[in-house]
């Protein structure tokens, strides 16, 4: 089950923003356990260089990666052409790129509403762009073609979020998710299937890094809050988003592309509409 032996993965964002399990470094971490050959990129050095710390320890000798900037077309073609001259293949590509900025359309600085569409939609978007052609050829020469997994957020479907707007977020993830369907039915008949991993509120090293800050709360008490929010009654971690990427790669979801897989333990169907802390 599961088993990616003789796959390569390229992951865009295999890093985490602080020491410990993100969504992006768990993946590729998962996929490396499953048998991939895991090809990662991160715009940090120090952030990619810890996942290649975690690879080495585990044993994990088919791993490569490259500090890139996903936003520029000319660097992510640069970064596939390293995976296949390293590889030889891409069979899977993990687009996990992004961050949110508060702002409704008069509070947010044009620059911001920018880099929300260049980080959360244009990263996905060149990586289809390069890869995809990789995928294709493969198609057409062996039969086999490949799996794309966009990660997405629930932000796309709660719009009102910690008493604050995120208007871009919101936008640029909705955009992301109908961009992943039309592309996979673009690619229906090449052998390739495109799907969305839509995450919700995980405790990962963002709520410490990033979200205290944001919010100006303690982490114990926001994620005492968060937890409460959730049917499950906790938030999720990084290997509940690996594990739906890692089945979406798989031959195992063979027949299914042009879907979202929510992970959020049941928050978007409790609450649609609101939510009271940004999702991570």
């Amino acid at each position: 089950m599961l088993d990616l032996t003789g796959k390569v993965a390229f992951v865009a964002g295999a890093g985490s923003v602080a020491e410990g399990w993100g969504n992006g470094r768990a993946t590729a971490v998962l996929l490396a356990r499953r048998g991939a050959k895991v090809f990662g990129t991160d715009f940090s050095g120090e952030a990619l260089a810890g996942t290649g710390t975690i690879m080495e320890q585990e044993g994990h000798k088919h791993w490569a990666g490259r500090v890139a900037d996903m936003t520029a077309s000319d660097k992510v073609k640069q970064a596939v052409d390293e995976c296949l001259e390293r590889f030889g293949r891409i069979d899977i590509l993990v687009n996990n790129i992004g961050g949110s900025a508060p702002g409704d359309p008069v509070s947010m600085s044009v620059e911001d509403w920018d880099g929300q569409m260049d980080r959360n939609l244009k990263t996905s978007f060149l990586g289809c762009k390069h890869v995809l052609p990789v995928m294709e050829r493969q198609f057409e020469e062996e039969g086999k073609g490949g799996a794309i997994v966009n990660v997405s957020s629930i932000g796309s479907m709660t719009f009102h979020v910690g008493g604050r707007v995120h208007v871009a977020y919101a936008a640029s993830k909705a955009g992301l998710e109908a961009f992943s369907r039309a592309t996979a039915i673009a690619y229906v008949r090449k052998g390739i299937r495109v799907n969305t991993v839509v995450v919700g509120m995980m405790h990962t090293p963002l709520v410490g890094h990033r979200l205290t800050k944001q919010l100006d709360a303690g982490a114990d008490d926001l994620v005492a809050k968060r937890n409460a929010m959730i049917p499950m009654g906790r938030m999720g971690d990084a290997w509940d988003v690996a594990n739906a990427v890692v089945f979406l790669s798989s031959d195992e979801a063979g027949y299914i592309t042009a879907t979202q897989l929510v992970v959020d333990g049941g928050v978007t169907a409790a609450r649609p509409g609101v939510i009271e802390a940004p999702s991570a």
